[in-house]
C-alpha cells in the first residue's frame, strides 16, 4: 500500500486530516479492499489501545497522562500501524468514530436516490417520513398502448402532474380527491392536481362521489365542475360534448359560463351547433373488469405453456412455478431433479393471487415467521437465480429472496436492501474473521467469512409498491463476473476478483423469502422476510446469457408489461 494512504489513515485517526485529504481517503476506501482492511485494522488497534488507556489511567489524578508505550525501532510495525500514546489514541478513537466512521459508513449506508421512473418520484422528509409526488393512481387498465415518446405506466403507479397519453385501450384512473375516470383511447390528458384534469382528446366516464364534489374536468370550450354526479365527455378533432348520466354539473368559462346540466342532458361544448347525440358505448367498471379478467386468463394460459417448456431445461437445479401451486404445504420442484428438492411451507405463508390475477397463485411472506424450506445437495459450476416477485415494502435492512442456511463455503445469499438495491453474494472462505462496521451496534465488529456482496443501483422505491418484478442474478466463476437484471434488462455487472473467486458452488439447506439461521446458538434471528409475494423461482447450474434472461422475462411477463 502506498505510504501516502497510510499517512491519511493516521491523520484521520488523530483528527488532523484536512477536508481535501479526507475526501481522498474516502475515495481510496471505496475503491480498494486493501485500503479498507487497513482502515479497519487501524480502528481495531484504536479500540485496544483505548481500553489500555482506560485501565491504566488514574481516577484520582484526572490531569495525569499515562506513560506512553515505547515506540518500536524505526520501521517496526504492528498490524501496519505504529504504536502511539494510549491516552491520545483514546481521544482519537472517539473523534474518529464520531466523525470519520460516521461520515464514511453513514454515507455508505444512507438511502440511495430514487430509481429513475417515468415521472413519479419519492424523497425523504427529515429522517422518518418519505413523500411521493402525484395526484392520482392508475387503478386498472386493459390493452393499453402508450403513445411513443410519453411515459408508460403500470397498474398501481402514482401519476404525477403532466401528460398522460395512450393510443388504444382503457384506463381506470383514481384521483386522490376520490373522483374516478374511465378513459378510452386514443386519449390525451394533462393531470393538473388532485382536483383537476385537462382532457385534450378521448372519451371518458367520470364518477364523482360527494367527497370529491368540486372536481374539475377542463375541456375545449368550458370547464366542467362536478357537483356530485356521473357524466360522460367526448373530445375529438374540433368538437367536444358532455352528457350528464346522473346528477348535475356546472360549466365555467367562455360562452357557457354559469350554465348547469342535469341528468339526461347533453351539450356540445365546441363544434357543430346541431343538437348533440347521446354519448354511447362508453366502458363501465364492470365491463372493464370483465375485459381485464379475460386478458389475464389468456396471458396465464400462454405462460403455462412456456413454464412446461422451461421445466424440461436440463440445466435446472430446481424450478418452483408457484403460480400453479395448490393450497397445500408442498411447493413442487417441477424440474427433472425431482421431489427431493421440493419446498415446504413453514409458518404463516399466505396463498395470494399471482402476477396473472386471481387465476394464478403466489406465496406471500409478509409475516416474520413465513418461509419456504428446501434442501439442494450437490456441487455446481455456476448459478443463475431467476424469480418473479411483488414487493409491497422493504421494511427490513435486508429482505430475503433466496438464502443458504449456514452461509458456508460456496453457498449463495440473494436479497434486496431497504434502499431498493439487489444484493447477491457467495461465501468464499467461512473460516476467516472479517472486521466490519456494524450500523446497528455503531462500532466495528468481527464477522465470520470472506465474501463480497455484489450490489446494484436502486430499482425500487415506495412509488413502485405492489408491482411485479422479474429479478435475475448470474454468478459465472468461469467468466469471473456477476451480472444482475431487472425485467430482462441488465442493471449491474461486476468482475469477480481473485480474492473473492471460488469455483465450487453449493446450496444445501436453504430458504425462499426469509432467512431463519437454523444453526444459530440463541433464540434470536435476523428478521429478513420479504414483505411481498413470489410466484415463480428457478435456479440454474449455468450462467444464462443476457438474451436468455430477456426471453424468460418476455415469456413470463404479466398483462400490461
Amino acid at each position: 500500500m502506498d505510504d501516502s494512504v497510510r499517512r491519511l489513515i493516521f491523520e484521520a485517526i488523530e483528527g488532523t486530516i484536512s477536508p481535501d485529504d479526507f475526501e481522498q481517503l474516502q475515495s481510496a476506501i471505496e475503491q480498494s479492499d486493501e485500503v479498507r482492511d487497513e482502515y479497519l485494522r487501524a480502528v481495531g488497534l484504536c479500540e485496544e489501545l483505548a481500553e489500555i488507556a482506560i485501565v491504566h489511567s488514574s481516577p484520582e489524578l484526572p490531569d495525569a497522562l499515562p506513560e506512553p508505550i515505547p515506540r518500536p525501532e524505526a520501521g517496526e510495525r504492528r498490524g501496519g500501524l505504529r504504536w502511539w500514546n494510549p491516552g491520545r489514541l483514546a481521544v482519537a478513537l472517539a473523534l474518529m468514530l464520531s466523525v470519520g466512521a460516521a461520515y464514511w459508513f453513514g454515507r455508505h449506508n444512507s438511502p440511495a436516490p430514487s430509481s429513475q421512473m417515468a415521472g413519479s418520484s419519492s424523497r425523504d422528509v427529515g429522517t422518518d417520513e418519505a413523500v411521493i409526488a402525484g395526484h392520482a393512481t392508475l387503478r386498472r387498465s386493459v390493452d393499453l398502448t402508450w403513445s411513443r415518446g410519453t411515459p408508460a405506466w403500470r397498474e398501481g403507479d402514482v401519476l404525477p402532474d403532466g401528460q398522460l397519453q395512450f393510443d388504444e385501450g382503457v384506463a381506470e384512473i383514481d384521483f386522490f380527491c376520490g373522483a374516478t375516470l374511465i378513459v378510452e383511447g386514443p386519449a390525451s390528458l394533462n393531470i393538473e392536481s388532485d382536483w383537476s384534469v385537462q382532457v385534450i382528446e378521448g372519451r371518458l366516464r367520470a364518477n364523482v362521489p360527494p367527497a370529491a364534489r368540486g372536481f374539475v374536468v377542463r375541456a375545449p370550450g368550458a370547464d366542467i365542475v362536478d357537483l356530485g354526479t356521473e357524466f360522460a365527455l367526448e373530445v375529438g378533432s374540433g368538437s367536444a360534448r358532455v352528457e350528464v348520466l346522473d346528477g348535475e354539473v356546472e360549466l365555467r368559462g367562455g360562452d357557457l359560463d354559469g350554465q348547469h346540466l342535469r341528468t339526461g342532458q347533453t351539450l356540445a361544448l365546441t363544434g357543430s351547433s346541431d343538437p348533440p347525440q347521446a354519448i354511447e358505448g362508453l366502458s363501465t367498471i364492470g365491463e372493464l373488469l370483465r375485459r381485464r379478467d379475460d386478458a389475464e386468463a389468456q396471458r396465464f394460459a400462454q405462460w403455462k405453456l412456456s413454464a412446461e417448456r422451461l421445466a424440461q431445461d436440463p440445466r435446472l437445479i430446481a424450478y418452483y412455478p408457484m403460480a400453479l401451486a395448490s393450497d397445500g404445504r408442498i411447493v413442487r420442484n417441477a424440474a427433472a431433479t425431482g421431489a427431493e428438492r421440493n419446498g415446504t411451507i413453514v409458518g404463516p405463508v399466505q396463498h395470494a393471487p399471482g402476477r396473472f390475477g386471481t387465476a394464478s397463485a403466489g406465496l406471500d411472506f409478509e409475516r416474520p415467521g413465513a418461509r419456504v424450506r428446501t434442501r439442494i445437495d450437490g456441487e455446481f459450476t455456476a448459478f443463475t437465480f431467476v424469480c418473479w416477485g411483488r414487493i409491497d415494502s422493504l421494511e427490513h435492512r435486508y429482505n430475503a429472496l433466496f438464502m443458504g442456511d449456514g452461509y458456508e463455503n460456496g453457498e449463495p445469499h440473494w436479497q434486496i436492501r431497504d434502499d431498493g438495491r439487489l444484493m447477491f453474494s457467495v461465501m468464499v472462505d467461512d473460516s476467516q474473521e472479517i472486521r466490519h462496521y456494524s450500523e446497528l451496534e455503531k462500532r466495528v465488529v468481527t464477522g465470520a467469512g470472506l465474501h463480497h456482496v455484489y450490489i446494484t443501483e436502486p430499482f425500487w422505491d415506495i412509488t413502485r409498491s405492489g408491482q411485479w418484478f422479474h429479478l435475475a442474478a448470474v454468478y459465472d466463476p468461469q467468466a469471473r463476473r456477476v451480472t444482475q437484471y431487472v425485467n430482462g434488462r441488465e442493471i449491474s455487472s461486476e468482475p469477480i476478483v481473485d480474492r473473492f473467486h471460488t469455483e465450487t458452488l453449493r446450496i444445501g439447506p436453504s430458504e425462499i423469502g426469509n432467512w431463519g439461521q437454523p444453526f444459530r446458538k440463541t433464540p434470536e434471528f435476523a428478521v429478513r422476510n420479504l414483505n411481498g409475494t413470489i410466484d415463480e423461482l428457478a435456479i440454474f447450474n449455468a450462467a444464462l446469457a443476457s438474451h436468455e434472461i430477456e426471453t424468460l422475462y418476455e415469456e413470463g411477463k404479466p398483462r400490461g408489461y
